[in-house]
């Protein structure tokens, strides 16, 4: 269930200065954002029972790699929406990530 007054975002971005600044412009527009700078942690606040709205998902992660992420996620039957924010920009990186369960995937850089 989408929490609409609230919506809740795990911002999974390991990158200091875009955590920031993007956590910064969510926050803005309304959001309340939790960060995760690392695979490992992003699992752990994906835990069942999260309660969150959306997922921003790099994939060049320390630890555990976004795309074995979102597949835990999968897996497990957690719908919650993903969107893969990634330098990774290949034709085959992308169909990957959409196969895997992503719901949409948006290359670095991009406009906010």
């Amino acid at each position: 269930m989408v929490n609409t007054l609230n919506p809740r975002v795990l911002l999974v971005e390991d990158t200091p200065d875009i955590a920031v600044w993007l956590a910064t412009a969510l926050r803005q527009a309304g959001l309340e954002v939790s960060h995760a700078a690392d695979g490992h942690a992003a699992l752990q606040a994906l835990e069942p029972g999260h309660g969150l709205d959306l997922v921003l998902l790099d994939l060049q992660l320390p630890g555990v790699d976004g795309l074995s992420v979102l597949e835990a996620l999968r897996q497990r039957g957690d719908d919650v929406p993903v969107l893969v924010l990634t330098a990774r920009a290949s034709v085959p990186d992308r169909v990957l990530g959409l196969q895997l369960g992503a719901d949409d995937y948006l290359t670095k850089p991009f406009d906010l």
